[in-house]
């Protein structure tokens, strides 16, 4: 596995498993990789970064030493996608004080909008090796 950025997500929400698989299967230059804060690997991320994995606010992108959250992650992995995902950077001309209430109300109601899965998204074997454990 190479390095580069790694996307943490949760790995019981519908939305952000459903977001999990679409970025496997659109990341053709298989740049990203992924860990569920439910893992061992992204709950010490989490925690490296203050935040309590069992209570999650965000989405993370850690690439080194630089991390985005919220609107910003979400931008970044767009464009980190390639065409035509990278359109998505369009959304940087919003302020992003605006983006990220918008974020961050999803990321509250995520479980009640979205649903909840009762267990963790598993990747498929194939892309077993882009997810931390």
């Amino acid at each position: 596995m190479t390095d580069g950025p790694i996307i943490l997500f949760d790995a019981q929400c519908v939305l952000c498993s459903a977001n999990a698989q679409f970025i496997l299967r659109h990341d053709r230059r298989h740049r990203f990789r992924l860990a569920a804060m439910q893992g061992a690997a992204g709950a010490a991320l989490f925690r490296r970064q203050g935040i309590d994995p069992t209570d999650p606010d965000t989405i993370l992108v850690v690439d080194g030493d630089n991390v985005l959250r919220d609107s910003d992650a979400v931008i970044a992995i767009y464009t980190g996608l390639g065409w035509p995902w990278r359109v998505a950077g369009v959304a940087r001309l919003v302020p992003n004080w605006l983006r990220d209430r918008a974020y961050r109300w999803i990321a509250r109601n995520r479980y009640r909008v979205f649903g909840r899965r009762s267990t963790c998204w598993l990747p498929a074997p194939e892309d077993a090796g882009r997810v931390l454990s």
